[in-house]
């Protein structure tokens, strides 16, 4: 075999990954379409692509997709504690693809394995959570650390890159944030924005994956349970939806007022978090942003609360504050830790307040991820077939390419849609 560049945790586990792989593929129609039609026309030849996602089954048949589009590609993780090491062992032994993932693996060696697929100069970023492109910026001096502006202008470099896709909502706050600040530098796709992506993958996916996760990991009944949601974007929609259809009692925590008032007439108790977390047996942070449970939350929680994040970062609920203020800290079992307060009160903290949905679980099913996964190879395609005539800016995932999507999974599903006539378009542009 020839050597490549890497860093994972066995080489050895490549059968068990190549299963694995095989597996997500058989449920990936709309990618598998996509693939086919990139082996006849190789849209990425001569190309590199670098991708910070979460190394996953389905992931890796993004990658595929993308290499038999012509695309020489390279790979680090999303989440320190998202790799399935056999599929990170089949990407370098079958495929070839110089991976850089550990599932554990510290915050050094996130950072190092990020810069890693950097050092490949890459045409275009696939990026998750915008890491990526963030360490990108601050290796051209654009940013300092702490994302503090450092230059406002334009930087040339001899990098020839075209883009990068965004897979997530956290990300494209990122790059609002930045794009506001003037500081972005290149075009980014809001892949996370495209309906196909936001409707079901953070819906449905979510959904099903965190409260698939928390079972998993507590073998808890979740039918009578008071769950407490914090958030009521798309995400935490699709875990409060499962929650409810679990039998379980669901309060809502918002800030937004029309996504409150939303939450309130889909059924939902909508409390203020201080007082959601009270009763709650289960607290689930899904909002995007920090400190959304803080120390100040946990002394009104009742003994033997389970706590769990699926938002993106590990700082929504303040992990590190719990450790700091317990009396005693005891591992019960993989991904649960139990933290004794002064005073006898036990609060259960799953996955060390990271995304809970990959860390004690395997993410979205391949079903959701299919749409995903076509939109992120359609927006790297887009990319080089705009190159040149993009700003530096957000942009969505076009229409047309959007209702392609959903066009191939409703195919692919068996399911037919009827179509407009001539009358009822005209009906509907016109004004009389």
């Amino acid at each position: 075999m020839k050597k490549i560049n890497h860093d994972i945790v066995d080489i050895s586990l490549s059968r068990e990954g190549e299963e694995r792989i095989s597996w997500a593929e058989m449920r990936m129609p709309v990618l598998n379409l996509i693939k086919e039609r990139f082996k006849k026309e190789k849209p990425f030849n001569n190309l590199h692509i670098s991708c910070l996602l979460h190394v996953t089954a389905e992931t890796a048949n993004l990658i595929k997709t993308f290499i038999t589009g012509g695309a020489k590609v390279s790979v680090c993780a999303a989440n320190s504690h998202s790799t399935q090491n056999e599929v990170a062992a089949a990407l370098v032994k079958n495929y070839g693809v110089p991976v850089f993932a550990i599932k554990g693996e510290t915050a050094d060696q996130y950072d190092g394995h990020v810069q890693s697929v950097l050092d490949f100069n890459p045409n275009i970023l696939i990026d998750d959570g915008a890491d990526l492109t963030v360490t990108l910026h601050q290796r051209l001096g654009i940013l300092d650390k702490n994302l503090k502006q450092v230059i406002g202008r334009k930087v040339k470099t001899e990098l020839e890159l075209f883009g990068a896709t965004e897979e997530t909502t956290t990300g494209v706050t990122r790059f609002k944030a930045l794009e506001k600040s003037k500081l972005l530098q290149l075009p980014i796709v809001a892949v996370n924005d495209s309906q196909t992506k936001r409707f079901f993958d953070n819906r449905y996916g979510t959904g099903q994956s965190t409260m698939e996760a928390i079972v998993r990991t507590t073998e808890r009944l979740i039918a009578g349970k008071n769950i407490t949601v914090c958030g009521y974007g798309w995400c935490a929609r699709g875990i409060a939806a499962r929650a409810k259809g679990m039998g379980a009692i669901v309060t809502v925590t918002e800030v937004d007022p029309v996504k409150a008032l939303e939450a309130a007439m889909d059924g939902y108790c909508v409390l203020p978090v201080k007082e959601a977390v009270r009763n709650a047996d289960f607290v689930i942070t899904s909002t995007g942003d920090t400190d959304v449970i803080t120390t100040a939350h946990f002394p009104f929680m009742k003994d033997g609360v389970i706590i769990a994040n699926a938002g993106h970062f590990y700082v929504e609920f303040d992990y590190y504050g719990l450790k700091k203020m317990s009396s005693k800290i005891r591992q019960i079992k993989p991904f649960i830790e139990e933290f004794t307060l002064p005073g006898g009160k036990r609060i259960y903290a799953l996955g060390e307040g990271r995304l809970i949905n990959l860390v004690a679980a395997n993410g979205h099913p391949a079903d959701v991820m299919d749409m995903s996964f076509a939109n992120q190879a359609l927006a790297a395609e887009y990319l080089v077939k705009e190159q040149g005539k993009l700003q530096p800016r957000l942009y969505v995932v076009p229409d047309a390419l959007d209702k392609n999507i959903a066009s191939l999974k409703l195919q692919s599903m068996g399911i037919q849609i009827d179509k407009l006539s001539a009358k009822q378009k005209k009906y509907l542009s016109s004004w009389e």
